[in-house]
């Protein structure tokens, strides 16, 4: 049955895309100031057909925890489902993503047009610059940025190694850091075809105090992950390591 259920969730979100990536097109060019609620209507379609036909339910805690306005949530990542659900969890969403995702046929005009952030990861300084200019105008504009710090998809209990552009995104623009923690993985996995019926859990954690102090950041996101994941019955965390290099700080900050 869950494989039935997968096949029959793929076959809808494929369908879904491609339709609503075509009628898309009239709203870049007619409507573009509606782009971010069309995607926000797409993502929020897939997430009911995943719930609905998988049988996967999403329990979200810690909302408590999210400031008004601007901030930063630092997630971890163990699915494509979390590169799908904060469209719907925040008022005004924005991800840091790879730029590559930009050049997708139907999909990538209207990820620009929503108010993404793409990064070059491998642009150095230059990409760096082009990162905090847009944390930046996302702040100005009330955005809720979306990063995965450990720039891939990890399996439950595990830990990526951080990568510092989210230290660098903080200290520049001053928002505060909201550590999110996930169990996503247990029912949808890494390049996983099946989706296991299950409950998914998201918990927001209390922002971070040290977000003032770049080096502090990137231990201070582990530690908090793994204390939301004890606290919460969520796969326990190994040790995390920590990537504190300027030079890397564009690389790797987000894979979908």
């Amino acid at each position: 049955m869950t494989f039935v259920r997968a096949c029959i969730f793929n076959l809808y979100f494929f369908v879904l895309t491609l339709v609503m990536g075509i009628l898309a097109m009239p709203i870049r060019v007619c409507m573009p100031s509606r782009a971010l609620a069309y995607a926000q209507a797409w993502t929020g379609l897939t997430i009911k057909g995943l719930t609905r036909i998988c049988g996967i339910r999403v329990v979200v805690s810690g909302r408590e925890h999210l400031p008004q306005g601007p901030c930063l949530l630092a997630c971890q990542h163990q699915s494509a489902f979390d590169t799908l659900v904060w469209m719907n969890l925040v008022e005004r969403p924005t991800y840091v993503m790879k730029s590559e995702l930009t050049r997708i046929p139907l999909v990538g005009p209207m990820l620009l047009l929503t108010g993404m952030i793409p990064v070059e990861r491998t642009g150095g300084a230059k990409a760096l610059r082009a990162l905090l200019a847009a944390t930046d105008r996302a702040r100005d504009d009330g955005r809720q940025i979306i990063i995965f710090p450990e720039g891939t998809r990890m399996p439950p209990g595990e830990i990526g190694r951080l990568h510092p552009g989210i230290a660098a995104m903080a200290a520049h623009s001053g928002l505060p850091v909201i550590p999110v923690a996930t169990d996503s993985g247990l029912r949808w996995g890494r390049n996983a075809f099946l989706k296991r019926p299950g409950t998914i859990h998201i918990v927001l954690g209390p922002p971070l105090t040290c977000t003032t102090r770049r080096a502090l950041i990137l231990p201070a996101i582990a530690t908090a992950w793994e204390e939301l994941s004890r606290e919460n019955g969520l796969p326990l965390l190994t040790p995390s390591p920590v990537d504190n290099s300027v030079g890397k700080q564009t690389e790797s900050l987000t894979e979908s």
